[in-house]
């Protein structure tokens, strides 16, 4: 599927769709140059989710937890900062991306080859001054 979103406000519709066109999905890989918007729509899904928190870049900290109103866990992912696989594993990714909870993964050709084949891809890019957003 692919859409052209010029306002922000559209990231909403356009997250619902995602979730409800892979509402067997847990794992989502975002890709994007900086500033493509890839933060931004994961904050549209969170908000869709109904996450208590406003999903902000984990890019520091490599993972940030929200919890929803019914206490369910969603995890956000940056691994823009990371080094090697090893760190990765060291931080848990494996039981992250297992846990059943969603996992929102930000720069993840980092670490392709270590992701579940199952994960959801989704495009970001600028063209013409809207984001293209493809799944």
């Amino acid at each position: 599927m692919e859409f052209y979103c010029s306002k922000i406000e559209e990231l909403n519709k356009i997250a619902e769709e995602l979730i409800k066109q892979h509402s067997h999905s847990t794992v989502f890989s975002f890709y994007g140059s900086m500033g493509s918007g890839k933060t931004t729509f994961i904050k549209a899904i969170c908000n869709y989710l109904g996450t208590l928190d406003v999903a902000i870049s984990p890019s520091f900290g490599l993972v940030n937890e929200y919890k929803t109103a019914d206490n369910k866990s969603v995890f956000h992912f940056d691994f823009y900062r990371i080094k090697n696989n090893t760190e990765y594993f060291d931080i848990g990714c494996e039981e992250y991306l297992s846990s059943g909870a969603y996992c929102f993964l930000e720069w993840p050709e980092k670490v392709e080859e270590l992701l579940p084949s199952d994960c959801v891809k989704i495009y970001i890019e600028i063209k013409n001054g809207e984001r293209l957003i493809k799944f």
